[in-house]
């Protein structure tokens, strides 16, 4: 593929690319500050129904007060309740979703074995404000009968992750990369902003929705963008550390929502962290490969023009040259005719039936879309079961952010020097094994089992975060966001299904791990049929994307294509797109 040439030209990551890369990836800390927010929006702090007269004394064990506010910071989740006495004299068990009168009482204790008059919580609720002291759950009262709403939000927003992950991967493959980049960043801020201003219940599930979408649009666009400008030698690099960005967007959410108890000023403050990149996103260009690819030959001469005199390299690379040699008599004297190239044959339409166009393609494909499904599912089991250890949840969520970097970095290392397949195939056994382990450990040892899930969510984490890359490289240009897109669906569809699958606790405490284990076990087996990428040079059609893998031959020795003129077609097909 003779576009890599114009990285050995120009720098595979010099001064201009990585200008972009750093802009780009500063805008991806905004999708993991939305995808997360949740945790502190829909907060639900302690509380009990509120009683029907004004109180005098409250009691809960050996806890006393004057007001529910003093005692409920003590307030213990279960079947539990506070005694309180009113200011008529009538004394009131409270919990969570009942309230009972107590029938003639002679004293007021704790404990009453009386006969009692139980209704449910007709007056509202009252809630601990000591460490919440806004949510969305508190301002609606999404509690008790009304606390499926509150759980109903995260699964929304995941299911507008998908959808986004599908409709922007298609287009950013029809109207370009920088457009799509440019209209989500944008649609970010402002429908981040709106979420704090919605006012009501429905609203805000709706808002936060398109939210999901934009924000997912933007981060399968973006792993596209950064692999299309940096060179195959920091390549690896470049994609994993979106990641990081994504992490660190995490670690903001935790440090935000331990700042700011208030969710609409934490919903502000976090949708204006990224508002910089606003002023200077329009300025992005597009990507070489998508102008190579859509025959742009003269906007290409001027994108490699300016990235020469910004880095301070003398070149005379001609764009045509980044043609293949069996397209360039088809482009004539194209410089002079224009940016855009006369097309000669009309555009293939693309859609998700090309990812399946051969039985190597389904293959292909199946395989990809069940690394991105695992790797999501056992990330999302991982971190649901996680909230089981205790302690502060702001210091708990900030480190499940920062433990994320280093296994990037490992993820790194390893890619570059054993392959993307050697790297992402040992890392899903590794994270089955220790699923299935997790099964033979006493429950009295708590310490191993915790061992044993952080090494299954570690592994988990690193083939999570190369499937990105390894995607972009599995794919051509002409379905390279589409084929992310696609994949980034299944990786929702992990997500959305991860919270069901907890629940399964409720039949055996480890079948969670043990579907899990089962699934990456047997997906890491069948990533070792994938072919190799680490060295190779990006695609640009298909024909070249299914010679992946195979052995070189006299007449094509770079893919390994048995029939050059098939590769002849496709490559006049992409040029005249």
């Amino acid at each position: 593929m003779t576009v890599e040439r114009f990285f050995d030209e120009l720098g595979h990551f010099k001064r201009y690319q990585a200008c972009l890369y750093f802009a780009a990836v500063f805008q991806a800390t905004a999708c993991g500050i939305h995808y997360l927010a949740s945790v502190f929006l829909v907060e639900t702090p302690n509380f009990v129904c509120c009683a029907p007269a004004n109180i005098t004394r409250v009691l809960y064990g050996n806890y006393t007060g004057a007001t529910l506010e003093e005692i409920l910071q003590f307030f213990k989740r279960g079947n539990v309740s506070v005694a309180v006495q009113t200011s008529n004299g009538d004394q009131w068990e409270l919990s969570r979703c009942r309230c009972a009168l107590r029938t003639a009482p002679s004293d007021f204790t704790y404990e009453f074995n009386g006969s009692k008059t139980v209704q449910m919580c007709n007056g509202g609720y009252v809630f601990d404000h000591s460490e919440v002291f806004q949510s969305v759950v508190t301002d609606w009262e999404l509690v008790c009968e009304r606390e499926w709403l509150a759980k109903l939000c995260q699964p929304t927003f995941m299911m507008g992750v998908l959808v986004g992950a599908l409709l922007f991967g298609d287009l950013a493959d029809r109207v370009g990369r920088v457009r799509i980049l440019m209209f989500t960043s944008l649609c970010q801020f402002g429908f981040g902003v709106a979420v704090a201003f919605t006012g009501n219940y429905y609203l805000f599930l709706v808002v936060r929705f398109i939210l999901a979408m934009v924000s997912s649009g933007y981060l399968v666009v973006v792993f596209v963008y950064v692999t299309e400008f940096t060179g195959n030698k920091v390549r690896t690099w470049t994609s994993m550390h979106v990641h990081a960005a994504f992490a660190v967007g995490i670690m903001v959410v935790a440090l935000t929502g331990y700042l700011v108890r208030v969710w609409w000023i934490y919903q502000i403050i976090l949708s204006t962290c990224t508002f910089p990149f606003l002023l200077f996103c329009w300025k992005f260009p597009e990507t070489p490969f998508y102008l190579m690819a859509k025959g742009r030959i003269q906007d290409t001469q001027d994108l490699v023009d300016s990235i020469a005199r910004f880095n301070g390299i003398p070149s005379g690379l001609r764009a045509e040259e980044l043609l293949e040699p069996t397209q360039r008599n088809s482009c004539g004297t194209l410089l002079g005719k224009g940016a855009e190239a006369s097309p000669v044959e009309p555009e293939k339409k693309l859609s998700i039936l090309d990812l399946f166009g051969s039985w190597t393609m389904v293959g292909r494909t199946v395989t990809v879309w069940s690394i991105w499904f695992i790797g999501s599912l056992g990330y999302y089991v991982f971190s649901l079961g996680s909230v089981n250890l205790g302690g502060n949840q702001y210091i708990n969520l900030f480190l499940a952010g920062a433990v994320e970097i280093p296994s990037y970095l490992i993820g790194c290392f390893a890619m570059d020097r054993v392959g993307r397949k050697n790297t992402c195939a040992p890392a899903l056994l590794l994270a089955g094994t220790a699923c299935i382990l997790i099964i033979v450990v006493p429950e009295d040892n708590e310490v191993m089992a915790v061992v044993l899930s952080m090494m299954g969510k570690f592994s988990i984490a690193i083939a999570f975060g190369l499937i990105y890359l390894y995607t972009c490289e599995l794919y051509p240009t002409i379905i390279r966001s589409l084929a992310v897109g696609s994949g980034s669906m299944m990786c929702r569809v992990g997500s959305v299904v991860a919270p069901f699958c907890v629940y399964l606790t409720d039949i055996w405490q480890y079948l969670p791990q043990l579907i899990v284990g089962i699934l990456a076990f047997i997906i890491g087996v069948l990533t070792l049929l994938l072919p190799e990428t680490l060295g190779q040079p990006l695609t640009t059609t298909l024909e070249e994307a299914k010679a992946l893998g195979r052995k070189p031959n006299k007449n094509c020795p770079a893919l390994g294509i048995k029939d050059p003129e098939e590769g002849v077609e496709m490559n006049q097909h992409e040029v005249n797109a």
